[in-house]
């Protein structure tokens, strides 16, 4: 018999004491950063402190946005400093992702995972994993609902805001729970604050990103490729498949970069009958970190990887390669 929604709410509350020190571990979007400002607020009074740590460097322009709007402050991991990790945090937690999901996530034992993404069998403490939602927010919506805390405006526009990005306006997978939430929270959301956070405008800087992505594109069969080469951030990446797909005729956006000596693959597609989480992990699975959605997907690939398998190594056979790969 599975646990109610208040039966949970006092499991997770129980992993907790007064003097805990929490480390909450996410890979910084949307939907993760929103899921670490709702947990916050449920150990409000709980632990002694709460640190949220990304593992990425922020660059989307509507994500940094988020962050500056929604007040959300985070330190990176890389600035945990081991000695510090020791002698200060005694409870680790991991949202919106599993431990295997990055290497930067196994330098710690977690003691709290709640996540909506396919369970990769972590034994932590408490584990929350539903990978029929549409958005970890969801989740933690309902932990807020059960506590009976009436989330802040500006937690409300977060939550709102993650569910609306990690279901593509509901248009990716989606249960009645995340629309439950979801209605929810547009009753408390600040409506003109979640629409500046999405309008938020591309740098530009980045626009030389957009310039060599289109000079590069390659059109096969409705799947455009794109490797737009050395990125700044991983993120530019996705900014330039999202961009993609709004072009009438593709029906797949695949678009690649370098980052710190990782090959970073975007997926994206249209969502009619296509998997781009089985794409991406069937091409690059086994020489890499690869997986995601039914219509998003990545894969992070090690350059050492693969940089014996393209000959002569350069931007147009990391292209050939990667075509060659999917197709």
């Amino acid at each position: 018999m599975k646990n109610t929604k208040k039966e949970k709410l006092q499991a997770l509350y129980k992993v907790f004491r007064e003097s805990d020190n929490v480390l909450m571990l996410i890979n910084a979007d949307p939907d993760s950063m929103a899921s670490a400002l709702a947990v916050k607020r449920l150990l409000w009074r709980k632990v002694s402190s709460v640190t949220i740590s990304n593992i990425n460097i922020v660059a989307r322009p509507d994500n940094i946005a988020m962050m500056r709007l929604l007040n959300i402050k985070m330190v990176h991991v890389n600035d945990i400093i081991l000695d510090h990790y020791n002698d200060h945090y005694n409870r680790f937690v991991i949202l919106d992702s599993q431990p295997n999901h990055h290497d930067s996530f196994t330098k710690f034992k977690y003691d709290v995972v709640i996540d909506h993404h396919s369970d990769t069998g972590y034994a932590a403490t408490y584990s929350d994993i539903r990978p029929e939602y549409g958005a970890t927010a969801s989740i933690l919506t309902e932990y807020l609902r059960s506590a009976r805390i009436k989330p802040s405006v500006k937690l409300a526009t977060g939550l709102f805001h993650a569910i609306k990005t990690d279901t593509c306006n509901f248009e990716r997978k989606a249960i009645i729970e995340d629309m439950q939430a979801f209605q929810f929270l547009f009753r408390r959301a600040n409506l003109h604050l979640a629409r500046k956070i999405e309008q938020s405008e591309v740098r530009f800087t980045n626009l030389k990103y957009y310039n060599k992505a289109l000079s590069e594109k390659v059109m096969r069969k409705g799947k455009l490729f794109s490797h737009i080469g050395m990125v700044d951030n991983p993120d530019i990446c996705v900014n330039i498949a999202d961009f993609f797909m709004r072009v009438e005729s593709v029906q797949w956006s695949i678009v690649s970069g370098l980052y710190n000596e990782t090959l970073i693959i975007i997926f994206r597609n249209d969502g009619i009958r296509k998997n781009a989480g089985k794409v991406s992990s069937e091409s690059f699975g086994d020489i890499g970190s690869a997986g995601g959605h039914k219509s998003a997907a990545r894969a992070e690939i090690p350059v050492m990887a693969f940089k014996k398998a393209v000959k002569p190594y350069n931007a147009q056979n990391i292209l050939k390669w990667i075509m060659k790969k999917v197709n």
